[in-house]
């Protein structure tokens, strides 16, 4: 039996891969399951990591780490000179061409909005929804 037939595959939610940045930075992975057993129930599970959840010390603050990590001499979060340089050679066309007038425009939007109408357009444009907050 084919349990991902076009009748049951219009019932089965789409999988979706979520994570969190702040303040509760995590992950979840959802996708739909066999149940266990003979029958052919197909039923959604979660895969959950939650980093403040998941140990017993409390995250650091934003900045804590990288400046612990500086006081300490450890360079391993900070970006070297010359990747900072090959940057700028990436990106610096880009600023010229908008400083110029040449090329799209970039939508932006307000904090503490959920974005402009630009980029639901945008994920719309190949079949995909934003998840709803």
């Amino acid at each position: 039996m084919n349990l991902f037939s076009e009748s049951t595959a219009q019932t089965i939610e789409a999988n979706s891969l979520v994570m969190t940045i702040q303040p509760d930075e995590g992950i979840a992975l959802k996708f739909s399951s066999k149940v266990p057993g003979s029958g052919e129930n197909i039923k959604p599970v979660v895969m959950d990591f939650k980093y403040g959840e998941s140990f017993n010390v409390p995250a650091p603050d934003a900045y804590e780490r990288l400046l612990l990590d500086c006081l300490l001499g450890d360079p391993t979060l900070f970006t070297r000179a010359d990747e900072v340089e090959a940057q700028w050679q990436i990106i610096t066309p880009v600023i010229e061409q908008w400083e110029d007038g040449i090329g799209s425009s970039v939508d932006l939007y307000r904090a503490g909005t959920v974005g402009p109408k630009e980029a639901d357009d945008f994920i719309k444009a190949d079949g995909r929804r934003w998840r709803p907050l």
